[in-house]
């Protein structure tokens, strides 16, 4: 009997070392899990790549007949790599819920984003991104289908976080020079439709075109607000993706002081400026 009662005793002192053991990792991954919900749930990019797609439908009731078989072109090019463009955003995004999964407290299913990753690329020509960006796509589908084996929630998380990085920042620089290619096709729409109005509104202000000339303007002023308005957006997701890839780097070089008062503190400083981010583009 006393040694039964030795062997329980013995069993749930086991049991609450390796439970508080569980319980540590979770606080000391706590800053870790915020920080990568914040970086998925950013927005902005998506929304950004969509408009950047959509372009000719916007800007070809004002195009010049000369200006016609160039535009046509070029909205072809852009459906054709608007689906590469978004896959590498759903990759960094899949990434990130992955890691706020492991650094969670509940169980964790990697089925939908394997499932995701299995689609891939649809592949590089006539887009700006290449072989390097589809290598860095490939790494991440890799880690993530090895994550599924894993038993240890802190290991599992130092592991994405130290064999995921090269491949993250690869596909967060793209996103940034994306970022870059929708503010020039945006800032070269903008010419377009207000140039427009720039010739067609002095035409137009006779008495007789009074109703026409006063809707017109309206329209321009509207589409002048919309222009400020998405150029704001643009801002916004740089900064915002470049707040991700500083906090993962960050994560990144301090794997071995993740659980210290400085690093937390770093963490939140981050996940603090993602949300006033995501605030900024939600309110537009």
């Amino acid at each position: 009997m006393n040694a039964l009662r030795t062997l329980c005793t013995s069993a749930l002192l086991a049991a609450s070392l390796l439970l508080g053991g569980c319980a540590s990792n979770r606080v000391n991954l706590e800053e870790v899990r915020e920080f990568a919900d914040a970086s998925a749930r950013l927005g902005g990019y998506a929304e950004l790549s969509t408009r950047y797609r959509d372009t000719y439908l916007r800007e070809q009731p004002y195009l010049p007949p000369a200006a016609e078989k160039v535009a046509k072109e070029n909205d072809a090019r852009r459906h054709a790599a608007y689906n590469d463009f978004v896959t590498i955003q759903k990759a960094v995004v899949l990434y990130m819920q992955t890691l706020s999964q492991l650094a969670g407290q509940g169980r964790y299913d990697f089925t939908p984003q394997i499932d995701t990753f299995s689609v891939g690329l649809s592949g590089m020509t006539d887009t700006t991104l290449g072989q390097k960006q589809v290598a860095a796509y490939t790494g991440l589908a890799r880690l993530l289908t090895r994550a599924i084996t894993s038993h240890f929630q802190k290991e599992s998380v130092e592991t994405m976080v130290r064999e995921g990085d090269a491949d993250v920042r690869v596909l967060l620089e793209a996103m940034i020079s994306l970022t870059d290619i929708y503010a020039s096709a945006h800032e070269n729409e903008k010419k377009t439709v207000l140039g427009f109005f720039d010739v067609a509104l002095p035409l137009a202000d006779r008495p007789q075109d009074r109703l026409l000339y006063t809707l017109a303007r309206a329209h321009a002023q509207a589409k002048t607000s919309e222009y400020r308005l998405v150029e704001r957006r643009i801002d916004l997701a740089r900064q915002g993706l470049a707040k991700v890839a500083q906090g993962h780097q960050q994560l990144r070089e301090n794997l071995a002081t993740m659980s210290s008062s400085e690093m937390r503190h770093m963490l939140s400083d981050v996940v603090r400026d993602l949300r006033l981010i995501r605030a900024g583009l939600a309110s537009d």
